[in-house]
C-alpha cells in the first residue's frame, strides 16, 4: 500500500502504519515491535513516536550500529515514508521524534469527514457484540439519585460504543425477583383480600411515581364506597372519595415499601406468611404470579417516564428472566468442581476473599450471586456477547470481582484481563451536596430522581423568563428548551467527573454559561447554529463544494482537535471514562470559541476567509498590485469580505478586466493609513505564492 493512499481511522492509526513501515526498516530484526503514538505539547508538535528508549534497551550489547536511544529515533525519523500527512518531524531528548501534521492535510481530511460522515472515522474496536449491563433499580421502590449515575453513565457507554460499530444489547437487570416480593405481595393480600379481582387494565394505568398502596386502595374503594375511611394519612377521618383521587401527586418516599418492610421486621407471623408468600410464587401459583406481575407493571411505567426524559433506550431482562436457568447452570459449576458444601449453603470459595460466593442459600434459596452468575452465562452463550460491562456504585467491587472471578474458574472468560470475551465492572462514587454528604433531602429522605429533573427543567425555564425568552418563544418552545439545557446539565455534570469519584451535586454550578458546564458547550452549539442560519448557504451544498483552507493558527489548532474525536472516543470506551470524551468536547469548545473571536469575518476583526487577497499600497508596488489583482479576481466566488488597501481609487486598482466585481464593493473596506504600509509589504511575496493571507483590521 502506498505511503498516501486513503485510510480511513483515527490519526494515531494512520501515523502508526508510517511507523511500522519505518521500524521495519530501522530494526528489522525486532518485528513485534508496535509503534508508540501519542499526542504531544504543542510547542513541539502535534504527535509524537516514543519507540527509541525502548528499543535501544532491547538491541544495547547485541552489537547494534546504534549507540544510545537519540540515534535510534533519528533513523526512526529518517526511514519515515514520505506523506502529505507530515509536514516536519524533529527529534527531542533520548529520541522522541515530534511529528507536525500539514495543515493541507488536516483540511482535505475534515473536507473527506463533511463529505463522508463523521461515522466514518469511528474507532475500530476489537469488539464485535457488548452487553451493558445500566440503571437497574428495584421493583417496588423509586429511582434516586443513586440511580442517576448508573443510568446516565451506561447510557453513554452504550452510546461511545454504538458509535464505534459495536452492537450493544442495552439491558436493565431489574431486581423483579427475590424474597421481598414475599413482602411486599403479603402486605397487599392483606389490604386486599378480593386483590386477584382488580382489572389488569386499571392496574396497567398506575405510576410507579406514586404510593402504590395508596392508588390501589383509591381504585378499590373509589369502585365500591362513596366514603373511605383513611388510617394511615388522616387518622381515622372520614372524607369523600372524590378528595381521596386528587392525593396521586402527594410525595409518598417508598411508603408501601417501607409500611411492609417494617411490618416484615416487626412481626414474625407476617414474615413467615411473607416467606411462604415467596414459595408460592416460585412454584408459579397464579394468584401470586398475578399480584406479581402487577407490582411490576407499575413500577415499569414509572421507570419508562424517567427514560423518556433523559433521553435513554434500555431493554429490561430482569432477575426473573434468568430464573428458569439457574439450576441447569449450577448443575454446571458443579460438575465442574467449583460448588462446595459451607454452613448448609452452596459456594464457591474465591482465594483471596474471605468469605465464599454464596450461590445457593442455606434455606435453599437463590441469591443475587446466583442470579448473576446465571446471567453472565447466558449472556456468554445465548447472546453470544464478548464484552460485559456493569454499571454499579464502587461498593459493589467485590462482588463483581468474585463473580468474574468464578466465571474465569468456570472456563467462561479466558484468565487475563485484555481477551475477549471479558467482563468489567464499572463502579462510580457517590453523588454529595454541599455539605460533603451523601446527598439527601431536608428531612434526610433519598432525593428522588424525578424530582431532581422537575428542579433542574423549573431553574432553566425561571432562568429562560428572566431573559425575557417568554415573550419571544411559545411555551412549548420555552419547556424544550428548559428540559433540553436542564437535563443536559444534569448528565453533563455528572460525565464530566471521573467516574470513579464522588461528586458535588450543585444546580448554580451546572447551570453556570461559563466553564465546563453543558451549558457552555450549548451555547457554542447554538453560536454554530447561528452563523449557518444566518449565512444563508446550503449547509450540505457547501461540504462538497466549500474550500477548506487552515491559514490562521486558530484554524489549524480548530481542524487538529476535530481530527482527534475518534481516538478519544476509542480512549474513552477502552478506559471506560465518559469525562475523556466531555474533557475533549469542553476543549472543543473552546478551540471553537477562540476561532470565532479571533476569525470573525466582520471587517473590524482579524478575519480568517477560505480565500482573501491583499491589493497593496502605491507606484512602488505596481508589480505586486497586479499580482494580487490577479488574486483576488480569482478568489472572488470564495470570500465573503475583502480588506483593500491602497491610495488609488479601487477602480483605477482593479481595472476595467475585472468590472464584474464592481457590484460587490459594497464588501470591499478600503484603509488608508500609512501605519499598514509594513504589515502589507511583509506579505507582499506571500500574495504571489498563495491565493490567500490574513486580512487585517481597518480601524486600529
Amino acid at each position: 500500500m502506498a505511503a498516501d493512499e486513503e485510510v480511513v481511522g483515527t490519526v494515531k492509526d494512520q501515523l502508526a502504519k508510517l511507523f511500522e513501515e519505518s521500524l521495519r526498516v530501522t530494526v528489522p530484526d525486532q518485528t513485534d515491535t508496535d509503534p508508540l503514538i501519542a499526542a504531544c505539547n504543542p510547542r513541539f508538535g502535534d504527535y509524537q513516536c516514543n519507540n527509541a528508549m525502548s528499543l535501544w534497551t532491547k538491541i544495547k550489547g547485541t552489537g547494534s550500529a546504534f549507540t544510545g536511544p537519540q540515534p535510534v529515533g533519528q533513523a526512526i525519523m529518517t526511514n519515515l515514508p514520505r506523506s502529505e500527512m507530515i509536514e516536519s518531524c524533529s527529534i527531542a531528548g533520548p529520541g522522541f521524534v515530534n511529528v507536525k501534521l500539514s495543515r493541507q492535510w488536516i483540511a482535505k481530511s475534515i473536507q473527506k469527514m463533511l463529505i463522508k460522515g463523521i461515522e466514518t472515522w469511528s474507532p475500530k474496536l476489537r469488539v464485535k457484540r457488548a452487553v451493558v449491563d445500566f440503571s437497574s433499580p428495584n421493583i417496588a421502590k423509586e429511582m434516586h439519585v443513586g440511580h442517576l449515575r448508573s443510568t446516565i453513565i451506561g447510557d453513554t457507554l452504550a452510546r461511545m460504543l454504538e458509535f464505534s460499530n459495536v452492537e450493544v444489547l442495552r439491558r436493565n437487570h431489574v431486581g423483579d425477583w427475590g424474597t421481598q416480593f414475599g413482602m411486599l405481595i403479603e402486605f397487599l393480600f392483606e389490604k386486599f383480600p378480593n386483590m386477584e379481582v382488580v382489572s389488569d387494565q386499571a392496574i396497567g394505568d398506575l405510576e410507579a411515581s406514586e404510593n402504590l398502596f395508596r392508588k390501589l386502595f383509591i381504585y378499590k374503594c373509589s369502585s365500591t364506597y362513596s366514603k373511605v375511611l383513611v388510617y394511615c394519612i388522616l387518622g381515622n377521618k372520614v372524607v369523600k372519595v372524590s378528595s381521596v383521587k386528587h392525593w396521586y401527586t402527594v410525595p409518598d418516599n417508598g411508603a408501601f415499601y417501607k409500611a411492609s418492610k417494617q411490618r416484615f421486621d416487626s412481626d414474625p407471623g407476617f414474615k413467615e406468611r411473607a416467606q411462604q408468600a415467596v414459595v408460592s410464587l416460585q412454584g408459579g401459583k397464579e394468584k401470586y404470579r398475578k399480584a406479581w406481575s402487577q407490582i411490576c407493571e407499575i413500577s415499569r411505567k414509572g421507570y419508562e417516564k424517567v427514560y423518556q426524559r433523559l433521553g435513554i433506550v434500555l431493554e429490561e431482562k430482569g432477575e426473573s428472566f434468568y430464573n428458569p436457568y439457574i439450576p441447569g447452570v449450577l448443575e454446571e459449576l458443579g460438575k465442574k468442581g467449583l460448588i462446595e458444601e459451607s454452613e448448609g449453603a452452596r459456594v464457591i470459595f474465591i482465594e483471596g476473599k474471605k468469605y465464599p460466593f454464596i450461590v445457593v442459600k442455606s434455606d435453599g434459596g437463590f441469591n443475587y450471586a446466583s442470579t448473576d452468575l446465571t446471567a453472565l452465562w447466558y449472556r456468554l452463550n445465548e447472546e453470544k456477547a464478548e464484552w460485559m460491562i456493569y454499571v454499579t456504585d464502587v461498593g459493589q467491587r467485590e462482588h463483581f470481582e468474585m463473580l468474574f472471578t468464578a466465571a474465569k474458574r468456570a472456563g467462561w472468560l479466558p484468565p487475563g484481563d485484555n481477551s475477549y470475551p471479558k467482563a468489567n465492572h464499572v463502579g462510580f462514587g457517590l453523588v454529595l451536596g454541599e455539605d460533603g454528604k451523601r446527598f439527601r433531602t431536608r428531612s434526610t429522605e433519598v432525593v428522588k430522581l424525578v424530582d431532581l429533573l422537575d428542579e433542574a427543567k423549573s431553574r432553566c425555564k425561571a432562568a429562560l423568563v428572566e431573559r425575557g425568552k417568554a415573550e419571544e418563544w411559545t411555551e412549548e418552545e420555552l419547556e424544550q428548551t428548559a428540559e433540553a439545557v436542564g437535563y443536559g446539565a444534569v448528565k453533563y455534570a455528572d460525565l464530566k467527573n471521573n467516574r470513579l469519584t464522588n461528586y458535588t451535586f450543585n444546580f448554580d454550578q451546572m447551570l453556570n454559561d461559563q466553564g465546563n458546564t453543558a451549558v457552555y458547550l450549548l451555547y457554542a452549539h447554538a453560536r454554530i447554529c447561528s452563523i449557518i442560519r444566518k449565512s444563508g448557504k446550503d449547509v450540505e451544498e457547501l461540504k462538497k463544494t466549500g474550500a477548506l483552507v487552515l491559514e490562521h493558527p486558530n484554524e489549524r489548532a480548530l481542524g487538529l482537535h476535530l481530527l482527534q474525536f475518534a481516538e478519544i472516543v476509542e480512549e474513552a470506551c477502552t478506559n471506560l471514562l465518559p469525562n475523556v470524551l466531555c474533557e475533549y468536547l469542553y476543549n472543543l469548545s473552546g478551540h471553537f470559541t477562540t476561532f470565532y473571536t479571533n476569525c470573525q469575518t466582520s471587517p473590524n476583526r482579524w478575519c480568517c476567509q477560505s480565500l482573501v487577497a491583499f491589493v497593496l499600497w502605491g507606484q512602488r508596488r505596481r508589480q505586486a498590485d497586479s499580482c494580487c489583482v490577479k488574486r483576488l479576481q480569482r478568489s472572488c466566488g470564495n470570500a465573503s469580505i475583502y480588506l483593500v488597501f491602497g491610495q488609488s481609487t479601487r477602480y483605477d486598482i482593479l481595472g476595467e478586466d475585472s468590472s464584474h466585481l464592481q457590484k460587490d464593493f459594497d464588501n470591499y473596506v478600503w484603509a488608508h493609513d500609512y501605519r499598514y504600509y509594513a504589515q502589507c509589504i511583509r506579505h507582499c511575496e506571500k500574495v504571489k505564492d498563495c491565493a490567500r493571507t490574513v486580512q487585517y483590521r481597518s480601524d486600529i
